[in-house]
């Protein structure tokens, strides 16, 4: 803690209790915001996280018929049949405000594409692997919504933790600390004049007598 470089005069202490009350004010509302995002965070992590297995799942699904397709037909067969094979697909973000920070919410339609590769030089498992692949894009939409949430609302819980910190720790401190020395050098001063005063009185008095 440490003094603040204030004039020590009466206006200067009524301003400084004004800062003060402005200061614990606001630590109390960024208090509330803490606590509210990170019940949201926390909220946004268990949710994240199955949604995280259940992804890898449907990944795993997916790759395994890309290698029984590759087996199949060969990395170059597949190479040319994706050439023409045309992506369709969709997604839409939405966001909203939450303590004044933006959380996406994507999703991606559900598709069950038929089959595009020609008959020729490609077997139905490169059929059976795209279809596994169109069909893990609304969970891959919905994890990355989730996983930009909790990053964004992370960085805002340290940014809000750190404010929190510097009034609590240092700004409040000071202030109590620089109004607690201004009071007391206030009243010597005021002693000081009463005392002044009483004997300019006293000399006055004795000079009439």
């Amino acid at each position: 803690m440490a003094l603040l470089d204030v004039p020590s005069t009466k206006s200067a202490l009524l301003a400084l209790r004004r800062q003060l009350d402005f200061a614990e004010e606001g630590y109390g509302l960024l208090e509330q915001k803490r606590e509210l995002l990170l019940l949201e965070l926390q909220a946004r992590r268990a949710r994240a996280a199955p949604a995280r297995r259940a992804a890898e799942e449907t990944l795993l699904r997916a790759f395994a018929a890309l290698r029984t397709a590759l087996l199949d037909a060969g990395s170059g067969a597949l190479d040319r049949a994706a050439l023409g094979a045309a992506a369709a697909h969709n997604a839409e973000i939405k966001e909203r405000r939450l303590m004044g920070v933006r959380t996406p919410e994507v999703s991606a339609p559900a598709q069950t594409p038929g089959a595009v590769f020609g008959p020729g030089g490609t077997p139905a498992s490169a059929d059976e692997a795209r279809r596994s692949f169109a069909g893990i894009l609304p969970q891959l939409a919905a994890l990355a919504g989730l996983e930009t949430s909790v990053l964004r609302l992370g960085r805002e819980l340290k940014k809000t933790q750190r404010r929190c910190n510097a009034l609590s720790k240092k700004v409040i401190p000071d202030c109590r600390e620089t109004i607690t020395f201004l009071g007391g050098a206030l009243e010597e001063r005021e002693r000081e004049a009463y005392v002044t005063l009483k004997m300019v009185r006293n000399r006055l008095r004795a000079k009439r007598e």
